[in-house]
Formats: C-alpha cells, sequence, structure tokens
C-alpha cells in the first residue's frame, strides 16, 4: 500500500555510526513504500565526505545544519558550542573532541542548539509526522515550531548517557540533572516510542517512566542485496586485503591521523596465506568505534593468547573502523604495540561500499561488546554468510543463537578473556562449522532482517499514530 505520507526524520548528528546508517536505509525503504521522506540533519565537511550529510544520504532529500565551522573553531583554540552552528552534543564524554557529552551543556548552550534547530525545521514544510532519532534537544525545537504527531526512535546511546547520570554522572557533569528531565519530558510528549531489542524496551520503560503502551520493538533491518555473500575466489580476497592495507591504508595510531599505521605486501603474504598450504587462512574481522563498551583492547588480548595456542596456523585479526581520532579508554594499537602481538591489522575507517566485500573477505565476525545498544554491523556480517562471536548481553542476544536448531555464532559471557579465546580458536579451527553457521546467519537475516519489512512495519505504526493523532 502507497500511503504518501509526508515523513521529516531528523538526526542531530552529522552522519557517523549506526544510527545514521538507520536513517539512510529505513528512509529509501520508506519512499519505496510511497513515503514522501525529508532528512534533517547535521552535516560536516565538503561534498563527496562521508560525513557530509547530502552525500551520505544520497538520493533522500537533505536539510542540514553545516558544523564545519563549529569544528574548525574547535580546532583554532575556541569553544565550538559557541559557534555560528554550534556542533551538536554527543552521548558520550570524551576527552579531546568538539562535541561535549550533552549533560556539560548549561542552559544558555541549551537554548542555542535549540534554537538553530527551529531555524532548519521551519525552512521545511512541515510534515505529516516527525520520526525523530534519539533524544535530544531537537524534540524540544520540534515542540516549539509543530504540533504534529512524533515517533521517537531511540538508539540505546541516550538511555547508556541516562543511566550514567543516575549511576553518578550527576556528582561528574554539572547539568546532568537538567538533561535527564528534558530527555524523560520528551520521550513521554512523544505518541510512540520505537526501540531496537527487548532489553531497550525493558530500560525505557524503566529509565524514562513512559507507558509500556506507547513502546514498539523495531529492529534494525538490513540491504539484503547490498550485504549479501559474494563467493569471492582467493586471489580477489588476497588483493582487497592489500588494496586496504597496503595501497590505500587508513589506519591511525594516538596521533588520530588516517593513514600513520601502515604495512607492505609480504606481511600480508605471510599473516594471511598458510605457510604449510598456500590456502588463504580464515580471517577474523571486528568493525566498529573504539568505544569503551566495545571492548577492542580486550579482543586484541584474547587474540593475542589464541595466537600462543594456534602458532603459524593462527589466522590474523582485522579491526576495521574506529572513527578518525575518536577513542575512550586504551587506543588498541598501542594495545597491540604493548603486547607485541603480530597478526593484528588496522584497516581504518572506510565506507559501506567496502564493508560489504570486506565482510566476503573474512570468515569469522568477532566483536565482544557489552550492552550493545543493538548491533546492525553484526546483522550485516550475518547477511554476508559470516557467523557471529558476541557476548551474552545487549541486542545480539535478540538475534545471535536464538535458535538452538540453527545456530549462527557463539556467543560469550562478557568480559571473559580466556571465553572468547576458545570461541576465536573454535571457530578459526573448524570450517565446516563456520560454513553451517554462516549458511543460518544468512537464511534468519533475510526472513527477519530485509529493510522491506522493517519498513512495512514502521509504515504501520505511522498509520496507527495518524490515526490516533485525528482522533
Amino acid at each position: 500500500m502507497r500511503s504518501g505520507r509526508r515523513i521529516v526524520m531528523t538526526l542531530a548528528f552529522y552522519p557517523r555510526g549506526g544510527s545514521a546508517q538507520v536513517v539512510r536505509y529505513l528512509g529509501e525503504a520508506l519512499r519505496e513504500r510511497g513515503d514522501d521522506v525529508m532528512v534533517c540533519c547535521g552535516s560536516l565537511g565538503a561534498p563527496g565526505v562521508a560525513s557530509h550529510a547530502a552525500t551520505f544520504f544520497g538520493d533522500l532529500d537533505v536539510a542540514a545544519l553545516d558544523f564545519t565551522q563549529a569544528v574548525e573553531w574547535f580546532e583554532e583554540g575556541r569553544d565550538p558550542m559557541a559557534a555560528p552552528v554550534p556542533i551538536h552534543p554527543s552521548f558520550e564524554d570524551r576527552p579531546g573532541v568538539p562535541d561535549r557529552v550533552f549533560a556539560s551543556l548549561d542552559d544558555d548552550e541549551y537554548l542555542r542548539q535549540v534554537d538553530v534547530w527551529r531555524s532548519l525545521l521551519e525552512s521545511v514544510e512541515e510534515p505529516d509526522l516527525y520520526h525523530v532519532h534519539h533524544l535530544t534537544h531537537v524534540n524540544d525545537a520540534i515542540a516549539a515550531v509543530s504540533d504534529r504527531p512524533v515517533v521517537v526512535h531511540l538508539h540505546g546511546t541516550e538511555m547508556k548517557m541516562l543511566a550514567e547520570i543516575r549511576a553518578g554522572g550527576a556528582d561528574r557533569w554539572e547539568h546532568a540533572a537538567e538533561w535527564d528531565r528534558r530527555l524523560v519530558r520528551a520521550a513521554n510528549r512523544a505518541e510512540r516510542l520505537m526501540v531496537i531489542s527487548p532489553t531497550d524496551r525493558d530500560l525505557a520503560v524503566d529509565l524514562l517512566g513512559v507507558d509500556p503502551s506507547t513502546v514498539e520493538i523495531v529492529p534494525n533491518g538490513v540491504d539484503v542485496g547490498r550485504f549479501a555473500p559474494l563467493d569471492l575466489p582467493r586471489s580477489e580476497r588476497l588483493e582487497q586485503w592489500r588494496r586496504w592495507l597496503v595501497d590505500d591504508p587508513r589506519g591511525w595510531d594516538e596521533s588520530g591521523r588516517p593513514g600513520t599505521i601502515r604495512y607492505t605486501e609480504s606481511e600480508i603474504d605471510r599473516r594471511f596465506v598458510d605457510p604449510a598450504t598456500g590456502e588463504m587462512l580464515p580471517v577474523l574481522l571486528f568493525v566498529g568505534r573504539f568505544l569503551g563498551f566495545k571492548r577492542v583492547p580486550l579482543l586484541i588480548r584474547a587474540y593475542a593468547a589464541m595466537r600462543e595456542v594456534l602458532g603459524s596456523h593462527a589466522p590474523p585479526l582485522v579491526i576495521w573502523g574506529g572513527y578518525p581520532g575518536e577513542w575512550e579508554g586504551e587506543h588498541p594499537h598501542a594495545v597491540a604495540e604493548s603486547l607485541g602481538v603480530e597478526g593484528v591489522f588496522f584497516a581504518g575507517w572506510r565506507g559501506h561500499e567496502d564493508l560489504a566485500v570486506g565482510f566476503n573477505c573474512a570468515d569469522v565476525f568477532v566483536a565482544p561488546s557489552v550492552d550493545e545498544p543493538f548491533g546492525q554491523v553484526y546483522l550485516e556480517a550475518m547477511a554476508c554468510g559470516l557467523p557471529v562471536i558476541a557476548t551474552d548481553s545487549g541486542g545480539p542476544t535478540s538475534f545471535v543463537n536464538t535458535d538452538p536448531e540453527r545456530p549462527n555464532g557463539w556467543r560469550v559471557t562478557p568480559d571473559d578473556e580466556a571465553a572468547l579465546t576458545d570461541a576465536m580458536a573454535g571457530a578459526v579451527s573448524d570450517p565446516a562449522v563456520r560454513f553451517e553457521r554462516g549458511r543460518h546467519a544468512r537464511r534468519m537475516i533475510e526472513q527477519e532482517y530485509d529493510w522491506r519489512q522493517i519498513a512495512g512495519r514502521v509504515d504501520r505504526i505511522y498509520g496507527d499514530v495518524l490515526t490516533e493523532h485525528r482522533r
């Protein structure tokens, strides 16, 4: 059914991370169903770079706030929150970055954020419904300009910040209590809240005090055409790793500059190819940002222990991602250097087009995140036929090994280095099990997580909300 509804989707941030991918894929799928979708968001940099909104969102209509000047102010030692268009705040508290944590912004800084968003929203045609990604100051800007119904899409990071505030963050962040109240008020004003897992539904009810009947579980989807098994030959897989790691290196050390970590062709040949058989070794792949809950240092330590067990038959571990200059706690490359572990390769931050091929050049996806809000990248890996190694926490518990008859990966105890080592060693040592679990993974994605199916569920929620609003 083609609804012809006008939807304005908002994202307070410039494109980066999983929520921006959700906006893009869901927006495209809704447009295919006949909805008129406009994206209002932040943007950073010139056309052609991944953080530039119109570039990132492709064919979707976009109206954006340009944060480029604010970042330049930060680099000059000026306050990026005082720029004509202030940089967005963040749900994470990270040193040395322009986007300070929300809970550190005072009332005047909050009002400036609301004002620039009011101007942006007033510049576009009023929609039938607002679909707001995350709880932020944008919710208050919408309330100031329109009485149209609002659906809030929670991605988990806002609830992590609220949990931190209530666990002692109010002592660490001067304005934490005000932001707690703002986000709770915004959540309770919304006609519906969408959450991406049963775990987040419970968190939303607990932290935000919302009526459980207003919370809908809508998992993120996958573009099953873009993320699909390609059955690449050995030569092409090896050539791709040479391209990403030797010809176009983007790995970065504590300087934060892409390309500061570089490799040679001989290193690729030595670590990716079995010296005894000449065949490619199975590749372990991590994809994600270097945030604390991702546990990348733990992964590298567990990998070092696995190498001691497997010796010359140990496969490589590729660390793909890490937004340039952004990390929490130990820098993963510094951990690898301190351990003197060989076989760890840093590919840097790359686009989604490369990522689909990257999954097809790997054999196991491993991400030992603790309380991962959802885990979009796990689903994309599974869509490419990779079995995944995850922890018994957060979003992945809703799709990894949920069917005892059709396991699609391995789940280990959170923060258990020995269990993670054993899971990786077992996964790379048994190709038959890897293949079977990868096949189960792809089948589950096709049946339950195609973006077209997800868009249909979202459209039905829109219809219910608009019907209630008219009443």
